[in-house]
C-alpha cells in the first residue's frame, strides 16, 4: 500500500512537511496546498516559496493546481516541470464556496463538457504526469458514472477519489459503493481519500477493498501524525515525541514571522486537528483558541500535555482539506 499526505491549506506547507518528515517520515507522496494560477501569473510569489525544490529537498512532493482553463493550467505545469517536478495534481475536489463559485475545484464537476474539453487540451500538450483529485459530483453521486467516462478517456497518472459530493462538504459518510464501482471500472490507478482517522478505520477499508493500492490521509494524519507508522505496526504516537514535534513547529513559525501573533495563528490552525488526539480536551482547546499572547498559549499547551493523555481513537478535525 502507498500512503499519501493530503494538502490542507494554511497548514501543510513546506515548513510543516519538512518537520513532519523529520519526526515521523515515510510518506510516499506529499501533495501541496493548491496553487491558484491566472493568465497573468503562473505561480504567485507567495506560492512559489512552498514549491521551491530547495525547500522540499528529499521529499516526494506533488504540486497541486487549481484551474479550469488549459491556458492557465499548462504554463503552470510547464514551470513546475522546469523546476524538476515529474507530476502535478489537478484539484477537482475543493468544496469551498469561494472556489466552487468560480467553477473550480469540485465546482468544475458540474460542467462535464467543459471538463472533458479541458482534459483533452491538457493531456494533448502536457509533458509530465498528471494526477487528479476529485469528488464524485457537484450535487450527488448520480453524476459520477458520467464523470468516470470522462476520466477513462485520458491517461491520468492516478485518480484520487474522495467519495462525497461537493454539497456534502465533510458531512454524511463517504460513499464506499461509489468508490468500489470506480475501483472496478477505472482504466487508471485509483487512490482513496476520506475519513480514515484511525488504524481501525484503515483496517476496515482494506478489508472492504483489498485490491486498493493507495490511500490519502488528511485530517486523520494531522490529528495523529504517527497514524501511518501505527498502521505499519511500528508504534503508536507517544506524548513526548508529539511535544517535541509541537515545540519545533512553534519555533519554526516564530522564526518565520516577525510577530508572535502570526505564529500563534498558525498553531491554532494546527490545533483544530491535533487537539483530538488528547483525552478530555475541550477546556484546553478553548484556552488555546482564546490565547492572544505566547505565554497564555504555552500555559494552555503545557497544561494539556501535563494533565491529559494520548487517546487511540482520534476524531476528525473541524477544518477542511482540499
Amino acid at each position: 500500500m502507498k500512503y499519501y499526505y493530503a494538502p490542507l491549506e494554511g497548514i501543510t506547507g513546506y515548513r510543516y512537511r519538512n518537520l513532519y518528515a523529520r519526526h515521523f517520515g515515510r510518506i510516499d507522496k506529499y501533495f501541496t496546498p493548491f496553487l491558484s494560477p491566472s493568465l497573468e501569473t503562473s505561480i504567485h510569489p507567495k506560492e512559489r516559496r512552498d514549491i521551491l525544490p530547495e525547500n522540499n529537498q528529499g521529499l516526494p512532493v506533488v504540486p497541486q493546481i487549481l484551474a479550469n482553463r488549459a491556458e492557465v493550467f499548462l504554463p503552470t505545469a510547464r514551470a513546475l516541470h522546469e523546476m524538476g517536478y515529474q507530476e502535478v495534481n489537478l484539484n477537482l475536489g475543493c468544496p469551498s464556496r469561494t472556489v466552487v463559485s468560480k467553477g473550480k475545484g469540485s465546482g468544475f464537476l458540474a460542467k462535464p463538457e467543459a471538463l472533458d474539453a479541458f482534459l483533452d487540451a491538457v493531456f494533448s500538450k502536457a509533458d509530465l504526469k498528471i494526477s487528479v483529485k476529485t469528488r464524485i459530483g457537484k450535487d450527488s453521486a448520480e453524476e459520477f458514472p458520467a464523470l468516470m467516462e470522462i476520466f477513462n478517456k485520458y491517461p491520468i497518472h492516478e485518480l484520487i477519489i474522495h467519495p462525497r459530493a461537493q454539497k456534502d462538504y465533510y458531512k454524511n459518510t463517504p460513499d464506499w459503493n461509489c468508490f468500489g464501482e470506480a475501483l472496478r471500472i477505472s482504466k487508471n490507478p485509483v487512490c482513496y481519500n476520506g475519513d480514515l482517522f484511525t488504524a481501525k478505520d484503515y483496517e476496515h477499508f482494506t478489508e472492504t477493498f483489498p485490491e486498493a493500492e493507495a490511500v490519502m490521509f488528511g485530517r486523520g494524519l494531522l490529528g495523529n501524525p504517527a497514524l501511518v507508522r501505527e498502521i505499519r505496526g511500528e508504534g503508536a504516537l507517544e506524548k513526548t515525541e508529539f511535544r517535541a514535534f509541537h515545540d519545533e513547529l512553534l519555533a519554526t513559525y516564530r522564526s518565520a514571522f516577525e510577530e508572535d501573533k502570526n505564529a500563534l495563528f498558525k498553531m491554532k490552525e494546527f490545533w483544530c486537528y491535533a487537539i483530538h488526539v488528547f483525552s478530555d480536551n475541550r477546556k484546553y482547546a478553548k484556552k488555546i483558541r482564546k490565547a492572544e499572547r505566547l505565554d497564555a498559549y504555552l500555559d494552555a499547551v503545557n497544561a494539556l500535555f501535563a494533565e491529559q493523555e494520548i487517546v487511540k481513537a482520534v476524531l476528525k478535525g473541524k477544518k477542511n482539506s482540499q
